[in-house]
């Protein structure tokens, strides 16, 4: 089992790098874009920052499953032990990629709004599915907190119980 879990590891860290790294090229890429709108005469910079904008969105998305996978699967290397810890990472994962896909719609809507409004239904549903993301959280959130309560509130009343059965008993046996 000890060495299925070092090449799990070992996969996940690989992965991990080579997202990051990928991440970077698409910065680096975006970078050299407007760097060469900017060189030319008849240039349609607007255009470019856009798409450089979109890159970077993109990237910071993918650096950000990266970073996920590095510290949950590679590092960590272990099941999370509580509800409240998976929760909170795949909150805070759920939540970067929320942002993402909104940067993206706002992108997109300024890069329909230039060409054609016709075209204005792709970022329509880009948003659309960010807040279907958004809400699909809140009522993930709001179902684990209330599991989290309703199992800390059973566990409380088993030490409750298991308290009152030692007091009952330290009674009896004085």
């Amino acid at each position: 089992m000890r060495l299925l879990d070092l090449v799990t590891r070992t996969v996940f860290g690989i992965a991990s790098v080579a997202l990051m790294l990928l991440a970077a090229a698409l910065i680096i890429y975006a970078g050299v874009q407007v760097v060469a709108v900017f060189r030319q005469a008849e240039g349609n910079v607007g255009s470019t920052l856009l798409e450089a904008v979109g890159y970077t969105i993109i990237s910071i998305a993918v650096f950000d499953v990266a970073k996920y996978l590095l510290e949950e699967e590679a590092i960590r290397a272990r099941e999370m032990r509580h509800a409240g810890e998976a929760r909170r990472s795949l909150t805070k994962f759920i939540s970067t990629i929320a942002i993402a896909v909104f940067l993206e719609t706002l992108v997109s809507v300024f890069e329909a709004a230039k060409q054609d409004m016709r075209m204005m239904l792709y970022p329509t549903l880009l948003l659309f599915g960010g807040i279907s993301l958004v809400v699909g959280l809140g009522v993930y959130q709001r179902l684990s907190a209330s599991v989290e309560r309703d199992m800390g509130g059973a566990k409380g009343e088993a030490k409750a119980e298991a308290q009152v059965v030692q007091d009952a008993s330290d009674t009896n046996g004085a």
